[in-house]
């Protein structure tokens, strides 16, 4: 059995009462790349597409010179990278090449000015074109920065779908408050990668540092989970809770087998995931319930389909202490997972102008996120709850806080209380 990533499994509830009815359990998995796995960096393929419209004038552009060369400064000379730039025009700053010349290649970043208005297609088919230059077993990202709408998002969709058969994810970060939040988490779903809200452009460099960091942490690639659970246990809903929380959902190979595809995993993070079960009665003793299965490449070792195996174990029993003990950290993450939920629900029922409803589920939502100390977020959606009930709308700013803050809200440091 492999070991280059290791399963752990936590119950929210150790112990199930023993009783004649169904009852859900929660199960946290971690999924980390082992010690050895990390020693060893892949190169890695950057390029990133930038966003040089009008509207990015000022301070706005500045930043982006700054967050890039910040970048460059990241890579070695084993690392290949390219720049895109558009406005109503795209153009390719820096074609694919190893980041050999840093200088020269700082010196055409410099050069970045603002003008025009904002398409992002055509420059995500030239992005998408420079990384096929480079070898393909380099861990590849697309970086899309932007701050305003773009014309044809129905294009913007396509190549997402593109990036995601190349597996390429899209890291795609908005800045200011008149971009389309829901047409950069959808882009970023369909390519598997991540959306981000930045919301000063003094934040560029640190989150453009950070996706060449996470890149360069990615230790496996194509993992997925398959979950094998035995008769009368049945899987509810499979969540991601870190990096960020997404419901990931699941796909029926078999009677009672569920596939979760995964793709990367970065070491020191790896993938943490919340899985609800329904499981039927069962009289009192412990029971094997189900196994995790995780199977991934590793780039590094030149191993592909390698796997790790891990069981669930459950204990049905009639003794009320026990029935009554509960792991905190997990049950506070299933909280976290339910204020997303609520929000999510929120904006749901306000895009289809159910004001009330909406209001009230973003009100349960604050609850949930004052008892887990998430007080800033807390309040910004107070106050979007606030702006709700005097004019029947949310802000632009408060909305993308509210959806971005909400999936960032379980950290590592939430395993270890």
């Amino acid at each position: 059995m492999a070991d280059e990533v290791t399963l752990k499994v936590t119950l929210a509830r150790p112990y199930l009462a023993a009783t004649n009815t169904a009852q859900v359990a929660y199960v946290l998995l971690e999924m980390m790349p082992s010690a050895s796995v990390a020693q060893v960096r892949v190169p890695v393929n950057v390029s990133f597409v930038l966003d040089r419209s009008g509207s990015m004038k000022g301070e706005k552009i500045d930043r982006v010179r700054k967050a890039t060369a910040a970048a460059l400064d990241l890579l070695g000379q084993d690392d290949t990278v390219s720049v895109v730039v558009f406005d109503h025009r795209t153009k390719v700053l820096i074609p694919s090449t190893a980041v050999v010349d840093r200088a020269a290649m700082q010196r055409e970043v410099s050069q970045i000015r603002d003008a025009g208005g904002t398409r992002i297609a055509p420059a995500l088919v030239d992005a998408l074109k420079e990384l096929d230059k480079a070898d393909t077993g380099m861990i590849r990202r697309l970086v899309l920065l932007t701050d305003g709408q773009t014309e044809n998002e129905k294009e913007c969709l396509v190549q997402a779908e593109h990036a995601g058969r190349k597996g390429i994810p899209i890291t795609a970060l908005g800045v200011g408050k008149d971009w389309n939040e829901d047409l950069l988490i959808d882009m970023s779903n369909r390519s598997g990668g991540t959306a981000d809200y930045i919301h000063k452009p003094d934040q560029m460099v640190e989150y453009f540092q950070l996706t060449v960091q996470r890149a360069q942490a990615t230790a496996i690639r194509n993992a997925n989970l398959t979950l094998r659970l035995v008769q009368g246990v049945n899987p509810r809903a499979v969540w991601q809770v870190i990096p960020l929380i997404d419901n990931l959902g699941y796909q029926p190979i078999s009677e009672r087998d569920v596939h979760v595809p995964l793709g990367e995993l970065e070491s020191g993070q790896g993938r943490t995931l919340l899985i609800e079960l329904l499981v039927d009665p069962r009289p009192v003793g412990q029971y094997r319930i189900g196994q995790a299965e995780a199977t991934y490449d590793v780039p590094a070792m030149q191993m592909q389909g390698a796997k790790s195996r891990l069981d669930i174990m459950l204990t049905f029993t009639q003794d009320a202490s026990l029935i009554q003990q509960v792991h905190a950290p997990v049950m506070n993450i299933v909280e976290k997972v339910s204020a997303f939920k609520l929000q999510t629900r929120a904006l749901q029922d306000l895009q289809s102008g159910n004001v009330a409803a909406a209001t009230q589920k973003l009100k349960s939502a604050v609850t949930r996120l004052l008892s887990q100390g998430e007080v800033d977020l807390a309040q910004t959606m107070q106050q979007e709850i606030t702006n709700l009930e005097q004019s029947g709308q949310m802000s632009s700013e408060g909305q993308k806080t509210v959806k971005f803050g909400t999936r960032k809200t379980v950290r590592l440091s939430d395993l270890d209380q």
